[in-house]
């Protein structure tokens, strides 16, 4: 998992109020990606507002979002950043989709964690 891209966005979602920042290391379980970032608000402005600070944020540093899927909507917005997919969910979404339980056989990556400087 790059610690790069996933701290960029993690501070995105915190800096916007996100709730639950959850991260999720899918590398060894999956060929989707690295990881999940998952992320809930509480109203479909909060959501949008995360998914563009994560989008300016992340373009700040010079990584470029391959899609967004679901902005309109708001109730579930996607971001694939390629090894790390981005998943943004109004509250009653994040509950029913429920994608920790789905993926819990990947490792949860600590905040912690995130924040230490490379080995």
């Amino acid at each position: 998992m790059n610690k790069e891209k996933a701290k960029i966005i993690y501070d995105a979602l915190d800096e916007k109020k996100a709730n639950r920042i959850s991260v999720i290391d899918i590398e060894k379980i999956s060929v989707l990606a690295d990881c999940f970032m998952i992320a809930d608000g509480e109203n479909k402005n909060q959501v949008q507002a995360m998914a563009d600070n994560v989008e300016e944020e992340m373009l700040k540093a010079g990584y470029h979002c391959k899609s967004i899927t679901g902005y309109q909507s708001g109730s579930w917005i996607l971001m694939d950043y390629q090894d790390i997919v981005v998943h943004i969910f109004g509250r009653e979404d994040r509950m029913f989709y429920d994608l920790e339980r789905l993926w819990r056989d990947g490792r949860q990556v600590q905040k912690e964690e995130l924040m230490q400087e490379k080995d």
